[in-house]
């Protein structure tokens, strides 16, 4: 059964909300430009860079898609341990370390050397790397739309968690675009020091964000839940498992089918179009920034759409418009025309993966009570993601290839197979929109009523 939180939100001060808006935005914006730049660069540089140059190139390119699911694989586990501190001593300390974490982490990766040069060690230490920007992002997700949920009213929530969640597409729109302007570079300029610019520029937008987050103040909701004694010491985990088994199972459903389609088109779909030769690397990498770009956008809108009727209802037509779309996209994508590759990554990101994400801060959030939140959030999102988008490069590149012929549409029909079930999962759960007023409202009455005598 779902779960929400149990009493209404108090008005925020304008001023700290706005901050922990912005704050939300520019902190998540920083971790997924970190996060999201190993996976535009996982297709078009790092099978050159640290493999050897004996290996096949589609190995090549499977491992550093192998390298990229590592860090799906630790997002999970990260959740799991920020989420733990996170909902027994506060959401503020959690950010400010995953932040941290995933600036070191890309500087490291704009400084390391080659195969050339340090022979196998390079891969290896790409995949340490590559764990730690796991477990960070596994902390930053819910800890962000958390901090940005809870400091508004909740009739707010919807758009307010998605303010946080924007942070994905723009932060893909940074990195694309960095790479892809570094992309025109001849490829020998390109592949010895052009691509490292954008990881080691991060280290300026992780100042930014740090600044940001030392200036918030804590959520409010849980330093209420704190005062009221219902901060437990225990273990999250264990209590997200026992309470909402299902709330989560919905979550990691509704979540992955959405995820993956945001996978695919950032990191595998880029390459492929280039590959064919109608449009450049660079151009490929344009097209997607465009569309990101627009996905910035998008993401609100289908989140307010939720505050107004309901997560159910907008996530649900988000499905449908999903499986119509699918197919027609693909179509786009193989028409051999740049315009219509470029509609293409259009169609994907703002239409078809947009209208089911864009509600998913908020439909996760609700289900948790805040004292299990953080962690409930974290552990429904991030195994979402592994099922979603870490595996999304990995089943592209084998589905494509089947020996079946059927190319692309393979993948169309895994991915509708994923939105059947995400669309299940948020049919079989409650309405969660409004319900903390509810019961507010109805305790007001039972008071009302005691007080009159009724």
């Amino acid at each position: 059964m779902d779960q929400a939180t149990t009493s209404a939100q108090e008005p925020k001060s304008s001023k700290e909300t706005k901050r922990a808006l912005v704050s939300s935005f520019l902190g998540s914006t920083v971790e997924y430009y970190d996060f999201l730049l190993y996976g535009a660069a996982a297709g078009l540089v790092f099978p050159h860079l640290f493999f050897s140059d004996e290996m096949d190139p589609t190995l090549g390119m499977t491992l550093s898609f192998v390298i990229l699911l590592a860090g799906y694989v630790t997002r999970p586990i990260g959740g799991i341990l920020f989420g733990h501190f996170g909902d027994r001593f506060g959401r503020k300390n959690m950010l400010f370390i995953t932040l941290m974490m995933m600036g070191i982490v890309s500087v490291c990766i704009g400084l390391m050397p080659g195969y050339a040069t340090i022979g196998v060690a390079a891969p290896l230490i790409l995949v340490l790397l590559r764990v730690v920007q796991g477990l960070a992002v596994g902390g930053e997700w819910a800890g962000a739309t958390l901090m940005a949920a809870e400091h508004v009213q909740e009739k707010n929530r919807g758009l307010a968690a998605s303010i946080a969640v924007t942070g994905g597409p723009t932060g893909s729109v940074l990195a694309t675009l960095m790479l892809g302007l570094f992309a025109g570079l001849p490829q020998d300029q390109f592949l010895a020091w052009g691509w490292r610019i954008p990881f080691l520029l991060s280290a300026a937008l992780v100042v930014i964000g740090l600044y940001m987050r030392y200036r918030v103040t804590e959520s409010p909701d849980f330093v209420a839940a704190q005062a009221k004694g219902e901060v437990h010491t225990g273990v999250p985990i264990l209590r997200v498992l026992t309470k909402y088994p299902l709330s989560s199972l919905y979550g990691i459903l509704a979540a992955a089918g959405p995820l993956f389609m945001q996978a695919l088109l950032a990191i595998f779909m880029v390459p492929y179009v280039a590959e064919t030769g109608v449009v450049t690397r660079q151009e490929a990498l344009m097209m997607l920034t465009v569309s990101s770009f627009l996905h910035i956008f998008a993401i609100p809108f289908f989140a307010m759409l939720s505050d107004r009727y309901g997560r159910r209802p907008v996530m649900l037509v988000g499905a449908g418009i999903s499986i119509a779309l699918v197919f027609p996209m693909f179509a786009l994508f193989n028409s051999g025309n740049f315009w219509l590759i470029a509609l293409a990554f259009l169609v994907g990101n703002p239409i078809i993966q947009a209208s089911m994400y864009g509600p998913i801060g908020a439909f996760l959030a609700e289900k948790f009570e805040t004292q299990d939140r953080y962690t409930g959030v974290s552990l429904t999102f991030q195994l979402g993601s592994l099922v979603g988008a870490g595996t999304a490069p990995l089943m592209a590149t084998w589905l494509v290839n089947l020996d079946n012929g059927g190319g692309t549409s393979n993948i169309a029909w895994y991915f509708i197979l994923l939105i059947v079930l995400a669309g299940l999962a948020v049919l079989l759960s409650k309405e969660t929109r409004g319900r903390a007023e509810r019961a507010a409202s109805r305790a007001d009455e039972s008071i009302d009523d005691q007080v009159l005598g009724r």
